[in-house]
């Protein structure tokens, strides 16, 4: 019941929002009126620091599939890929694969909450959930990959770039901010290569791009033990993710079968 109701907590779904908080000039612009009286408003909006919202009906279904834009949710992954998340956890833990948990792009924090709300469930102590972000939002395309040319999540980092003392606080809110949790900002070609990780039984990406999904996988995929869970949640809504990992495992000649969680996330169990 406590997993349960913690799921439904970072999704808002037993709590759901029913207005939306306007982030963008496309989003202005879809409402006429407040687009209209925006140049006006805009002055005393900034100097009172006020935020413009609409009504926005909530969507069990759209929940459930992690589709919507959470106004207050520690996550937007949905329910079906935190139950996902809880099945490989309680897999690992009941057949004794070694390893800790990490989690590659957390934005709010919420399933890496989830994480260690599971391992405090279970009554685990010789675990780290390990929570790996810029806590800026997403690079701009450094030329690396030809795959990432163009990609322009960087401009929603304003969005996106949730930072390192708002998760903590978002951990503490939930009574799970604690020494089993450990935080490596800044970006993956340079955090993750070094990190101070020796084995993994859970290897959640959530990267979006395909530098920061191979950034992960290159670093990470060897350090999952056998029997352990990579998890991908932006699969299959991200053609650049999901040719990282398509490229990656036709190179390591990964041949366990994928399986899907909901419309975008994935997952498989490392076998060997």
């Amino acid at each position: 019941m406590y997993l349960d109701l913690l799921k439904k907590s970072l999704t808002r779904f037993t709590f759901p929002e029913h207005f939306r908080k306007i982030e963008s000039r496309r989003e202005i612009r879809r409402q006429r009126l407040t687009w209209l009286l925006y140049p006006l408003l805009r002055p005393i909006l900034a100097k009172e620091n006020v935020r413009l919202f609409v009504d926005s009906p909530f969507d069990p279904a759209a929940r459930m599939e992690g589709k919507d834009w959470p106004a207050n949710a520690e996550t937007m992954v949905g329910m079906k890929r935190l139950e996902n998340l809880q099945y490989c956890i309680t897999q690992v833990l009941q057949k004794m694969i070694p390893g800790d948990l990490i989690e590659t792009g957390v934005w709010r924090g919420g399933s890496s909450i989830f994480m260690r709300g599971v391992l405090k469930a279970y009554g685990a102590r010789d675990r780290i959930v390990w929570v790996a972000d810029s806590f800026e939002g997403l690079p701009k395309p450094d030329g690396r990959y030809q795959q990432d040319e163009g990609d322009k999540h960087w401009k929603s980092n304003p969005v996106l770039g949730i930072s390192l003392e708002q998760v903590k606080a978002n951990f503490a809110r939930y009574g799970l901010l604690d020494d089993q949790v450990r935080f490596l900002p800044g970006w993956f070609k340079d955090t993750l290569p070094a990190a101070p990780i020796t084995r993994l039984a859970i290897l959640r990406l959530d990267g979006d791009m395909y530098s920061s999904t191979t950034d992960a996988l290159e670093s990470l995929y060897a350090k999952l033990s056998p029997g352990g869970y990579l998890i991908v949640d932006d699969y299959g809504s991200t053609p650049p993710c999901r040719q990282a990992v398509d490229d990656f495992r036709a190179k390591h000649q990964i041949t366990e079968p994928i399986q899907k969680i909901d419309w975008t996330g994935v997952f498989w169990e490392k076998l060997q």
